[in-house]
């Protein structure tokens, strides 16, 4: 790579808290990633005012003007292909991508999910996990496949789930450990740190320490 940053998509389709995140962590003047554009598939995400506030292009790629997914596909493609974008980032992008769309970039797009795969795909983790009795909670910032929530698995983060915890309050926490789990994801694939091998991605950075996890604490 060199001394060249990656170039990143961003695509929203709210409020745009990861972006808020990626945009911080790209304006370190060391950063491997730069963002070139936002994507929102809605006109009123609030996101995109992000994007403008950070002198970038934000652009509307709206499905309900297009015939169908293949034609609302092929519109992202051509604003992806217009800005030279070598990596995307979905972050709260509502829109399942088609298996063509995902093979086109394979090992090229990024998603975070709120929780710590592949344990509860889906909607709804924060009270699943709840109901489910689990002591550890998190996030997962993984490579994307045509199969939802399933991909190399880049960065885990995990959070103790405490008594009291609601699905709100267990989400706000978790939502602190994504905006410092996904950065630090771009950073490792922007710097070509990361090498897939099958379904599982081997990162090139130190080992963690070692010491576990436990909740409830001895």
């Amino acid at each position: 790579m060199g001394d060249r940053r990656r170039r990143v998509a961003v695509l929203i389709s709210g409020r745009g808290s990861n972006l808020g995140a990626l945009l911080e962590a790209t304006r370190r003047p060391a950063a491997a990633a730069e963002i070139v554009e936002v994507i929102s598939d809605r006109p009123d995400a609030a996101g995109l005012d992000r994007a403008r506030g950070a002198g970038l292009p934000a652009v509307v790629v709206a499905r309900s003007a297009h015939p169908d997914r293949g034609s609302f596909e092929q519109a992202l493609q051509d604003s992806l292909d217009a800005r030279g974008t070598e990596l995307i980032c979905l972050a709260g992008f509502m829109r399942i991508l088609s298996p063509a769309f995902v093979a086109r970039w394979r090992d090229r797009i990024l998603n975070v999910h709120p929780s710590l795969l592949p344990a509860f795909r889906g909607l709804d983790t924060h009270r699943r996990a709840l109901e489910a009795g689990v002591r550890l909670h998190g996030c997962t910032v993984h490579l994307v496949r045509a199969e939802v929530d399933a991909g190399p698995i880049l960065v885990q983060g995990a959070v103790p789930v405490l008594p009291g915890d609601d699905p709100a309050t267990l989400a706000a926490r978790v939502l602190e450990v994504e905006h410092r789990c996904y950065p630090l994801a771009l950073e490792l694939m922007a710097a070509g740190r990361v090498r897939v091998e099958g379904e599982r991605a081997l990162i090139d950075a130190p080992a963690p320490d070692g010491r576990p996890l436990i909740n409830p604490p001895a």
